[in-house]
């Protein structure tokens, strides 16, 4: 079973500073209650957004003229702390399609990896040029190629980095692992049943 094809996504994008934001703060751990991830969109940066009166605070995914973005640009080593599967959830599910930062934490890029969201890392000054230009150009269209290792955008373009096998996967429409192994499901059973140390598997 192959998944949606991800060669190029275009859009506007979120500027986010800061360095080391962790998944508690991407989606705080009182929501991980939830018995499903079809909610996470709401809760994404929920304590960042919302005060304890229920008032929106003044946060780049409150103010509308980043509204429908496609991106979100982020700082370094985002994503780190615990390895809930429920922030890249909060991520996909509020409509975020690929994240532009200067570092990932490994478990987190993975797991956006498996819903199809590109982490994609690039270098700490155009980290820094791509939050100013997108909070003093709000309107500006990025187009990031995968095929070509680039995000493109007014007139400039700058030379991506993204794990090689992740890049591949995206581009091949196999990126969710899950789905390839239930879609092979036996040959994943005879491979199984040919190990020595695995006894009556069904």
């Amino acid at each position: 079973m192959f998944e949606e094809k991800i060669k190029s996504i275009k859009g506007s994008a979120i500027p986010l500073k800061g360095d080391d934001i962790d998944t508690d703060q991407i989606v705080p751990a009182r929501f991980l209650k939830e018995i499903t991830f079809e909610k996470m969109g709401e809760y994404l940066f929920c304590d960042a957004r919302i005060d304890d009166k229920g008032n929106h605070k003044s946060h780049p995914l409150n103010d509308k003229k980043y509204e429908e973005a496609s991106f979100l640009i982020v700082g370094k080593n985002f994503g780190c702390g615990s390895s809930r599967e429920h922030a890249p959830q909060a991520v996909k599910r509020y409509g975020i399609k690929a994240i532009i930062g200067e570092s990932f934490a490994e478990i987190f890029a993975g797991n956006c990896k498996s819903l199809g969201v590109p982490t994609i890392t690039v270098t700490k000054e155009e980290v820094d040029m791509l939050l100013k230009h997108t909070e003093n150009h709000p309107e500006t269209i990025y187009m990031l190629d995968l095929d070509n290792k680039v995000l493109k955008f007014s007139f400039n373009s700058i030379s991506i980095q993204v794990p090689e096998e992740f890049r591949i996967a995206f581009i091949d429409g196999t990126w969710n692992a899950t789905a390839l192994l239930a879609a092979n499901s036996d040959k994943v059973k005879e491979t199984v049943s040919s190990l020595p140390y695995i006894n009556n598997f069904q």
